[in-house]
């Protein structure tokens, strides 16, 4: 791009630098641009807040429940408020694919809810683990899908 200044002497905008920059910002940029893998695929519905009224349970098959000690470890995990496996993850995912027969759902709509109800103080990585155990399991390269819909009861205050 060229400019005349008023005493017709030709000034060139010097775009060398200009372009440089440019670059550079592009560059940093993409170098830091980072793709990060979903971390989970889950079909949850969390409760309404304030709300103090009791849980729908007409439509929910299977309520798991997970009790936990005063440090917020698993204690126990009980199911239909009959079933208990302690603090076996493998118990319940037999459970489940008892339940489920093991073949995934045709749809989200149609499956198996499951209702997680967990004590104030229990640690999120036991939380975690339910919801993978319920969820499915990964098998080779193929993803085993056992339920698709998960709700969790409001929570409870410690007493």
């Amino acid at each position: 791009m060229k400019f005349k200044s008023r005493s017709d002497e030709k000034v060139e905008m010097q775009l060398t630098s200009m372009i440089d920059v440019i670059f550079l910002l592009l560059i940093f940029f993409v170098m830091t641009f980072k793709i990060s893998a979903q971390e989970g695929d889950f079909n949850i519905r969390m409760p309404i807040g304030g709300g103090a009224g009791a849980a729908d349970t007409t439509n929910l098959p299977i309520k798991l429940r997970l009790r936990s000690n005063t440090d917020g470890e698993l204690v126990d995990i009980v199911v239909d408020d009959s079933r208990s496996f302690g603090n076996d993850f493998g118990k319940l995912r037999a459970f489940i694919l008892q339940q489920t027969g093991g073949d995934a759902p045709p749809s989200p709509e149609q499956g198996p809810e499951v209702e997680i109800d967990l004590d104030y103080n229990l640690r999120y990585s036991h939380v975690i683990s339910a919801i993978s155990t319920v969820t499915g399991q990964r098998q080779g390269d193929q993803i085993q899908r056992l339920v698709e819909r998960i709700k969790f009861a409001p929570p409870r205050k410690p007493q």
